[in-house]
């Protein structure tokens, strides 16, 4: 990793608290396939229209959504097509760690004890 002054890192701490929200994580994978409007994506996730605004305007912001007008309405798509590259990358190391989770709980779930290996 480079090595990043102070200033440098706060806006990356700032980058990464943005996907630490995870209805901001559903816009982004839902913005993955195409460009979506606020009532498209207000609809997709089941929130109000307000709080996807809100999750939209810190996403653009942060760039990696952008905005564009279409008629009277505005659709939002993804800014930096890298986001999924980081996305992709942390989902797959989540979703390795859960299942080894799951291999290790499923004996105490059906009530035996895991084996440990020697």
């Amino acid at each position: 990793m480079k090595m990043l002054d102070d200033r440098a890192l706060l806006h990356v701490a700032e980058y990464f608290r943005a996907l630490s929200e995870p209805i901001r994580l559903k816009i982004l994978n839902r913005l993955g396939d195409k460009p979506h409007n606020v009532g498209e994506l207000t609809e997709a996730l089941g929130c109000s229209q307000a709080n996807v605004s809100k999750h939209l305007a810190i996403l653009t912001r942060l760039g990696f959504v952008e905005r564009a007008a279409r008629g009277t309405s505005a659709y939002y798509k993804i800014a930096d097509p890298r986001v999924h590259d980081l996305c992709n990358l942390v989902c797959g190391q989540m979703a390795q760690r859960f299942a080894g989770h799951a291999q290790l709980l499923a004996p105490v779930s059906k009530g035996r004890r895991p084996q440990r290996d020697a």
